[in-house]
């Protein structure tokens, strides 16, 4: 194979992706973000179970809008992760594995997993 047949520059930007391939990046981030958001979680709840002090210094920080958008961000990957996951669940049932059905499948999973994001904005913000 000679070098010429390569492409020069591959801009991943300019890419059109498909909608299951943009759900399937998400369902990871998201696995990720929950990954890395047990560790506030954990924090939380020690904060929460040392003394009133503590629970009480909680409650202020998440009050912060730091902290909002923390705990948006968390509720945020819960949500779409719930949806995705429930999509590969009926994937392994044989549900929707066909070319239509996983792209159908995909958007189903992005408007229910942005209803539930904004849900939890919502939710969130109200507190």
């Amino acid at each position: 194979m000679n070098e010429d047949s390569r492409p020069v520059n591959l801009d991943l930007g300019k890419m059109a992706w498909p909608v299951t391939a943009i759900a399937s990046i998400l369902h990871r981030i998201a696995g990720g973000a929950l990954f890395v958001a047990v560790g506030f979680m954990l924090y939380a709840l020690e904060l929460s179970l040392t003394s009133e002090a503590e629970f009480l210094r909680l409650k202020g920080m998440m009050s912060h809008p730091v902290g909002m958008f923390i705990t948006w961000g968390i509720l945020a990957a819960l949500g779409y992760h719930l949806v995705a996951g429930i999509k590969h669940l009926l994937l392994d049932f044989e549900i929707g594995d066909t070319l239509e059905g996983a792209t159908f499948g995909a958007r189903v999973t992005l408007l229910f997993g942005s209803i539930l994001i904004l849900l939890a904005a919502i939710w969130v913000l109200q507190s």
